[in-house]
């Protein structure tokens, strides 16, 4: 079926801003709480959210199998669970509905009223009932960065690493959309010199720049999906910021990898915007040396050139752009991942969250964390007021930005946000 709401020539007769991360083409997927106090699931153009259950219920999507409830839910799991084709059916009847050519809805200013939302008048909440989160190691540049300062430098990558996609599993009940405040967290740490622990907030809380992917149900316990059919099973992207307490981390991570460092919040962009929407945007990653197993080999153009960005905002001042990096230079794929985290069998549901781990670039302008950005805090960084940055302060606003962009359309994600507030 023909992906027709990527059409760059299409223009919606709702108001769209130059360069807005939102067009016509985009039509990502999220909930939110409407000004009526009710929660609904939408999408977005422009700076409108759109009630995809009115617009159901006004016979807008008339001809797709659809439950009568499937948009009036908390969450976007039920109407992942229906699979790559119904995705694509609703994400063109949406732009056919919300196109110039097309003055069904826009002529009808009764339906309009019940449809419609300014932006700045709903709420937007998690997009969906995280049940399981796993979160990868996968950039090479940022696995090389870290395995220099605390191990190796000559040996920086761990015999495994350039053989399999590296994860663990996270803290679902802890991830959090975009806006809400983060608690400094509390827990062990061993101080320089010492040989006992000390308990406290963390000193060297940051940010991960990271990118996930949200599957459907796609494969019962005992099953493995290959790496040919994993590229259907995942719905869209979010932003991802996985906050990390670095000090207690040290402390905690051997044997076992870390636990309080990295389950005190991790933070999403509301808008999941789905494959298709990337589609345009598809591109090679890095070469693979020594080539993958059977089972994680891949051929074409299986990553996505999306340009990544991190600011930090101190509490009134302005905000201090500290990184620029992309997506595509992760050296594991997304469709590797899930080759490998079910080649054993693990079952996936829908609604799931992957992390692709923290992206870093080539260059020191392009690392995803201020571990390796100020390198162990040994270059701070200097923010708009002048005062420094080793790691995350209290009142400061970590903000991630991303985008996809050609000659013809733009494609973003919004932002990802949250504020470090002082520990209890």
């Amino acid at each position: 079926m023909k992906i027709t709401a990527n059409n760059p020539d299409r223009n919606s007769w709702l108001k769209v801003e130059e360069n807005s991360d939102f067009p016509i083409q985009n039509i990502p997927f999220g909930v939110f709480l409407s000004d009526d106090n009710i929660t609904t699931i939408g999408t977005r153009i422009g700076e409108y959210a759109i009630d995809l259950a009115v617009l159901h219920q006004l016979n807008y999507f008339e001809g797709i199998p659809l439950t009568d409830d499937i948009f009036m839910q908390d969450s976007l799991n039920d109407f992942i669970s229906c699979g790559k084709t119904t995705w694509r059916l609703i994400r063109n009847r949406i732009a056919d509905i919300f196109d110039t050519e097309n003055s069904k809805l826009k002529d009808n200013k009764k339906h309009r009223k019940k449809a419609i939302y300014n932006i700045k008048d709903i709420e937007m909440l998690l997009p969906v009932d995280i049940g399981d989160y796993t979160d990868f190691y996968s950039s090479k540049e940022h696995a090389t960065n870290v395995g220099t300062m605390f191990r190796d430098p000559d040996n920086a990558l761990l015999p495994n690493w350039l053989h399999i996609p590296v994860g663990y599993h996270g803290r679902s009940s802890s991830i959090v959309v975009s806006g809400t405040k983060i608690r400094r967290p509390k827990g062990q740490t061993l101080p320089n010199g010492e040989s006992q622990p000390i308990f406290g907030p963390s000193k060297l809380v940051d940010f991960e720049l990271e990118m996930g992917f949200i599957t459907t149900a796609a494969n019962k316990l005992g099953k493995s999906i290959s790496i040919n059919e994993a590229e259907d099973q995942i719905f869209g992207m979010v932003l991802l910021n996985d906050w990390s307490a670095r000090d207690i981390q040290k402390w905690e991570y051997v044997p076992l990898g870390p636990f309080l460092a990295k389950n005190f919040a991790s933070t999403i962009s509301p808008w999941i915007v789905t494959m298709d929407a990337l589609d345009p945007f598809r591109t090679k990653g890095p070469e693979q040396d020594p080539k993958p197993l059977e089972y994680l080999q891949q051929d074409g153009e299986n990553s996505y050139d999306i340009n990544l960005q991190v600011a930090i905002k101190p509490k009134k001042q302005e905000e201090k752009v500290v990184s620029n990096s992309n997506f595509k230079y992760m050296y594991w794929t997304m469709n590797q991942q899930l080759a490998h985290h079910t080649v054993n069998g693990c079952n996936v549901r829908s609604g799931d969250l992957y992390g692709s781990g923290t992206i870093s670039g080539p260059t020191k302008d392009s690392y995803g964390s201020m571990l390796e950005l100020t390198w162990k805090g040994t270059n701070p960084i200097q923010m708009s007021d002048g005062t420094e940055r080793k790691f995350i302060n209290n009142g400061d606003t970590v903000i991630l930005r991303g985008h996809c962009k050609n000659d013809k359309v733009r494609i973003g994600f919004g932002e990802c946000k949250g504020r470090i507030r002082k520990a209890k």
